[in-house]
């Protein structure tokens, strides 16, 4: 790279391929060159631009909501393309609903990203994107579909091998333990039931473990789920939860008298896990940065217009261990 090409970036002498200026700019702010915000203005000009889709589940939801304004910000960050960020929210796990959505938005954006259950009608939705040239990338949790461009999120299994082994540390193997499931068809949540499993095995095997009570990742369904773990098992020890819905989990805790005695496990930060660590009701929240999360998927899908194709596949986000301490 040589001033000739510096100099056609920095007074628009002339066109210049936009990976080319972005080197410029990397450059320039390496070595603190003043006139550095006059270069990313002309990298901005240079600059692609496109339509980044984001479909996330219920919208009422606080970790939907941060999520969404974590995209917005990694979205506007976005230094090699041009980017407006267009989100979608689907209330509702039906398969047939968020293939519907995956196909209407896919049919606006130039790249997509889904929180999505796993299903055959959601497969050939993601197909049908790519077929379109719209690569499509799972967030949060997998999917299945061949044509997925890749996967932005935690490792389930690595994540639920972690609560195992914290649980194990936790408890006594005289006592059962109850797991809580949103839904296995969210792949995410799946990962994670098979990784704590495999490691209370390893670390606790004479624990007894419950069967899973799936909720269908609703607060209300999850609050009476545990009520009735909580009423059947005397001897409860520990509960494993994967999914939304740790506020009614705590409550029905607290209810019965045995917030603190059984030690509880969850995941994703949020204002009611922060509140059941603070009282004592959880032990232990396992939880992806959601700032990171979305400068991943931001990054790997302005990657995508760039190349005119999905690149690969990103590494898995590194999750944090909160504690009531930690907080």
């Amino acid at each position: 790279m040589g001033i000739a090409t510096v100099d056609r970036v920095l007074n628009a002498r002339a066109p210049v391929a936009p990976d080319t200026a972005a080197r410029v700019v990397a450059a320039a702010e390496a070595v603190g060159f003043h006139g550095k915000a006059l270069l990313r203005h002309r990298l901005s000009q240079l600059a692609p631009t496109c339509k980044l889709g984001f479909l996330l589940q219920k919208e009422g939801k606080w970790v939907y909501q941060r999520l969404a304004n974590a995209l917005r910000i990694a979205v506007d960050e976005c230094r090699n393309v041009r980017a407006e960020p267009v989100f979608s929210f689907v209330g509702s796990l039906s398969a047939d609903a968020l293939a519907a959505e995956i196909r209407r938005l896919g049919a606006e954006v130039d790249v997509l990203a889904v929180v999505s259950v796993d299903h055959p009608a959601v497969s050939d939705a993601v197909q049908e994107c790519n077929a379109r040239g719209v690569p499509v990338y799972a967030l949060l949790s997998p999917l299945r579909a061949p044509d997925i461009a890749g996967y932005v999120g935690v490792d389930g299994v690595v994540a639920g091998r972690t609560a195992g082994w914290a649980m194990a540390r936790m408890t006594s193997s005289q006592g059962e333990i109850g797991i809580l499931l949103g839904s296995h068809r969210y792949l995410g949540q799946d990962a994670n039931e098979r990784g704590f499993r495999s490691a209370m095995l390893d670390y606790q095997p004479g624990t007894a473990i419950c069967d899973t009570m799936v909720y269908l990742d609703d607060e209300t369904v999850a609050y009476g789920a545990a009520q009735e773990l909580l009423d059947r098992s005397a001897g409860l020890a520990g509960i494993y939860h994967s999914g939304g819905g740790v506020g009614g989990v705590a409550r029905a805790l607290e209810e019965s008298g045995r917030a603190g005695e059984i030690t509880y496990i969850c995941h994703s930060r949020s204002p009611d896990s922060e509140r059941a660590l603070m009282t004592g009701t959880a032990d232990l929240v396992i939880s992806a940065d959601f700032n990171q999360l979305a400068k991943q998927v931001a990054d790997a899908m302005a990657d995508a217009v760039l190349r005119g194709h999905a690149g690969p596949e990103p590494a898995p986000l590194r999750f944090e261990l909160l504690t009531k301490e930690s907080l």
